[in-house]
């Protein structure tokens, strides 16, 4: 079992940053093959596929709504991974969730976090 921990979200102006933050515990990452990813859930809307990432990294996929503006990362020593958000926009407000799952393709049917509220004002 891995259990996911996101964290890093806040409060930020309009074209401001945050990074997130997603911490695995249980079980290692070297013990799982597992790609990591994010997802958000604004109010009234349904989740949505943010950014994802293969397990050592040399894949990533993202939104068409972040792209240029969002990095995913990772570093599997530490067993996290990060969500770097940049010129955010009020439209980013959500509720953003880590998810671990066996490939990007099937990432939402793996593990996820409790989530963490990004709020952007305008």
């Amino acid at each position: 079992q891995v259990q996911l921990r996101d964290s890093g979200g806040g409060l930020v102006q309009t074209g401001g940053s945050l990074r997130l933050s997603c911490a695995a515990s249980g079980r290692s990452f070297n013990n799982y093959v597992l790609a990591l990813g994010w997802f958000r859930q604004a109010p009234g809307k349904e989740r949505e596929f943010v950014a994802a990432i293969s397990w050592r990294g040399g894949r990533t996929d993202y939104a068409d709504s972040v792209k240029g503006r969002f990095t995913i990362s990772r570093d599997n020593a530490k067993n996290t991974g990060y969500l770097q958000m940049n010129s955010l926009k009020p439209e980013d407000t959500a509720v953003y969730y880590c998810v671990a799952g066996s490939t990007i393709a099937t990432i939402s049917q793996g593990y996820w976090g409790q989530g963490t509220q990004v709020t952007v004002s305008s």
